[in-house]
């Protein structure tokens, strides 16, 4: 699994102009899911997105996870993120996840980082045409692979 997590002062996500998931505050997290991607994968993505210390402290260092700073997180799936470029200009998704491993470990992902939280995690709808918007802040943008595990 990939994540691009972004440190935001809002964000939100649209279907169809209806607004479907929107925090004032916290983290935007895209989700790409890969085939061969696990539960364990997930597992570990979920407690890197809600103890990353990205958050500045009382002295302006970046020293507080999301919970720390009682944030919000907004999920959005994107199988974008597993877009294969090495040969020509168009991008292939040949490593992108079906819908019968990418669904369930997109929720279980949401699911996983709701309980940790201890609160509910906004999200897009998997597979939908949505448009996002965010105000990025900092601008803080991390990027996570499981497979890396950096």
């Amino acid at each position: 699994m990939r994540l691009v997590i972004q440190r935001v002062t809002s964000a939100s996500v649209s279907i169809d102009g209806e607004i479907v998931g929107k925090i004032a505050g916290g983290l935007m997290v895209l989700v790409g899911v890969r085939e061969g991607d696990t539960e364990a994968d997930m597992k570990w993505l979920a407690q890197k997105t809600v103890n990353m210390r990205i958050f500045d402290d009382e002295n302006g260092v970046m020293n507080r996870s999301v919970i720390d700073a009682g944030g919000e997180v907004l999920s959005i799936s994107q199988f974008t993120l597993n877009a294969s470029t090495k040969k020509g200009n168009r991008p292939s998704y040949i490593h992108a996840a079906s819908h019968d491993l990418a669904v369930p470990l997109y929720e279980a992902y949401c699911e996983e980082v709701s309980r940790l939280m201890g609160k509910d995690v906004q999200r897009g709808k998997f597979g939908a045409d949505m448009q996002v918007s965010l105000v990025n802040d900092g601008p803080v943008t991390i990027i996570i692979d499981s497979l890396l595990k950096e």
